[in-house]
């Protein structure tokens, strides 16, 4: 079914909207039904954009494990957006079982062909935005595997990678693999081919501590939060520099270089990981915001661009719970709120309004006038375009259980997830009968969707 591109003057933003005449009539009925959610009744929103705010900062991952799909995903965005980002790490059933994410650190040949020709097309087009990829490493200790594919990227043309310290199979509640990251990096920073390529690491830097501590150690150009921006969004706070922090960091650059230096830090990175950071850069930073009005400031956004409720509760349930942080880290991570919030008060909001009165939210975040929403969308561009995006799956559905009974929920899921793919893969061999909806459409393989 087409993905429209519309320019929402209410709204002054750039919407990538599945119209409602390509839902199955059920799916119709189901939109036309949600009263807490009207703005679903046009259609599901895959990508919204508010170009004034979101221009020149906006970079775009995609899921793909084809090149060609790959390039249909970007040049149906690429006038929206500032740069391209493959992910190659995501571990994910549904992903790694359509050849994306990390089924693609396997398959080095396809992950390179993806890259060149987003490249060698976006080039020809005029459109030199960058192109990035997101991996994992490769092994548990020997930093080889992973900076042979690196290598093997930067030959095919990709502008900057950014690397998990974890491998796949690894899951996020065990320490990320700093030890190896930092001989990854170092190692890549040796290279001819590869030392001018930015480097950004990721996985578990929930502190300024632990940023400052990983960039020194391995002489990376960036960091990338995920888990830890969930937990508090201030975190990207720089606030007015510590002399004494600033002072420290000119003594090291002149000992030695960066993160080559290994006379400067000598507690083992392990340890390191697994200390409670109580300084002007730890976990109790005073440049951190109080985590409650993180939440309200969210949930004003949310209203001001009609967020759906259920995307932001899944949001906030995910800000409020650690069970996806480190074991190790958990004890430092304060996950009580000032008006006594709690997942299951969460979980039975039914709308953004019930959520506003949960979290007393007071402010709201204005709205732009008609003239200069039209004006700076405008300005972005105009027109629609269209690509093939198959309708949601019910297993990508939310539902509170997630939350409330995580383990049973999540195994239920793989069950149905196993189940269906069973009969995909029986319908493939039947001429694909299988695979045809009441209405006698076809549902899209997993593997052929482009994904925003």
């Amino acid at each position: 079914s087409p993905t429209v591109r519309i320019i929402n003057t209410e709204l002054g933003t750039i919407d990538y909207r599945v119209p409602k005449h390509t839902y199955s009539a059920k799916v119709q009925r189901r939109l036309a039904n949600d009263t807490d959610n009207p703005d679903a009744a046009n259609g599901a929103v895959i990508l919204r954009i508010d170009p004034k705010i979101e221009r020149h900062k906006l970079i775009y991952q995609m899921g793909t494990g084809e090149p060609n799909l790959a390039l249909e995903a970007a040049q149906t965005v690429i006038q929206d957006v500032d740069g391209l980002d493959v992910n190659m790490g995501c571990p994910k059933k549904f992903s790694v079982s359509g050849g994306m994410g990390s089924a693609l650190l396997s398959d080095t040949k396809r992950a390179c062909d993806i890259i060149s020709t987003l490249r060698r097309t976006l080039n020809n087009s005029n459109s030199n935005k960058p192109v990035s990829a997101k991996i994992r490493l490769l092994h548990e200790t020997n930093p080889s595997p992973t900076v042979d594919f690196v290598r093997a990227l930067v030959a095919s043309g990709v502008n900057a990678i950014t690397i998990h310290g974890r491998i796949r199979g690894d899951e996020s509640t065990i320490m990320a693999r700093w030890e190896t990251l930092i001989s990854v990096v170092r190692e890549l920073k040796m290279h001819i081919d590869t030392r001018n390529i930015p480097i950004i690491i990721n996985g578990d830097l929930y502190t300024r501590e632990d940023i400052h501590e990983m960039k020194l150690r391995t002489g990376c150009d960036g960091i990338m939060l995920a888990r830890p921006a969930l937990y508090n969004v201030s975190l990207f706070r720089r606030g007015s520099v510590n002399s004494d922090v600033v002072e420290q960091q000119q003594q090291q650059q002149q000992q030695g270089d960066g993160g080559n230096n290994n006379n400067v830090l000598q507690q083992p990175i392990t340890e390191f990981q697994q200390t409670n950071h109580s300084g002007y850069y730890g976990y109790n930073s005073p440049l951190l915001q109080s985590r409650t009005s993180i939440v309200q400031e969210y949930i004003a956004h949310c209203v001001r661009y009609k967020a759906h409720s259920k995307n932001a509760k899944y949001v906030i349930c995910e800000m409020m719970n650690s069970r996806r942080a480190p074991n190790t880290r958990v004890p430092f991570l304060n996950m009580e709120f000032e008006g006594g919030q709690n997942i299951q008060s969460i979980c039975k909001c039914r709308s953004l309004d019930d959520l506003v009165k949960v979290w007393d939210v007071k402010w709201t975040i204005p709205m732009p006038s008609s003239s200069s929403s039209s004006s700076s969308t405008d300005a972005a561009c105009s027109g629609e375009v269209t690509t093939t995006s198959g309708e949601a799956s019910d297993l990508h559905n939310y539902d509170d259980r997630y939350f409330l009974d995580h383990d049973k929920f999540r195994k239920e899921r793989n069950d149905a997830f196993d189940e269906q793919m069973k009969k995909k893969n029986a319908g493939s061999y039947n001429g694909g009968e299988e695979n045809k909806e009441v209405d006698g459409s076809e549902d899209v393989p997993m593997s052929k969707r482009p994904k925003i």
